[in-house]
């Protein structure tokens, strides 16, 4: 199956859209550097503050700039982290720059390991540089009872070169699965603390990171 974009929303809902042709995210005359991405996004992510977009209306536009990176600069494919032999997983900063509100990343995971359910209480964009990773995606479907209780949507395996993206409080888990592990490069930005919380389908409570 061809490459392809995703967007999870927060009523659990994951929406595949086509991803751009790859020769038209080429950069031939001036090189494509981390600098001009950095400066790209923030254009974007200020431009829609100030037109005050839905998160739906600008994650396409932050999709095609992850694609265009990891297309055009080498080295970022390349930065792996090692993962810790106590959690299977690893993670390496990119960049970071004091008052930066955005976080750039790669992530490895074992074959085996996974995530809690959780949100990330910020929008985000994932790109599956190497391995398979299996998200199951959740719904809050509250209850007199339980206001929290999280219900599974769905499921969606995501190969090398596949990009999904989320709505601030979309819920989901990830899974490493196959033989080999898994690598990923994660852009966030500025978590909101009071909306980033982990699931528990059987307590049918939640928890603050």
């Amino acid at each position: 199956m061809p490459q392809q974009d995703w967007l999870l929303q927060d009523d659990g809902q994951c929406l595949s859209f086509p991803s751009p042709r790859q020769w038209d995210l080429l950069t031939t005359t001036t090189p494509y550097r981390l600098h001009r991405f950095l400066t790209e996004l923030d254009d974007v992510v200020n431009e829609a503050e100030i037109t005050q977009q839905a998160e739906t209306e600008y994650l396409p536009i932050l999709r095609r700039l992850i694609r265009k990176l990891v297309l055009n600069v080498y080295w970022i494919s390349q930065s792996i982290p090692t993962p810790s032999a106590q959690t299977g997983t690893g993670f390496s900063l990119l960049y970071d720059e004091l008052g930066f509100p955005f976080t750039l990343q790669t992530e490895i995971m074992d074959p085996g390991t996974y995530t809690t359910i959780h949100n990330h209480g910020t929008w985000g964009v994932v790109a599956t540089l190497q391995g398979q990773q299996k998200n199951t995606f959740w719904g809050l479907f509250p209850t007199r009872e339980y206001p929290q209780n999280v219900e599974k949507v769905g499921e969606q395996v995501f190969q090398t070169g596949d990009i999904i993206s989320f709505t601030t409080e979309a819920i989901h888990c990830v899974e490493a699965i196959g033989n080999e592990q898994t690598v990923t490069l994660n852009l966030y930005g500025e978590t909101n603390a009071l909306k980033r919380f982990k699931f528990d389908p059987e307590t049918h409570k939640a928890y603050h990171f």
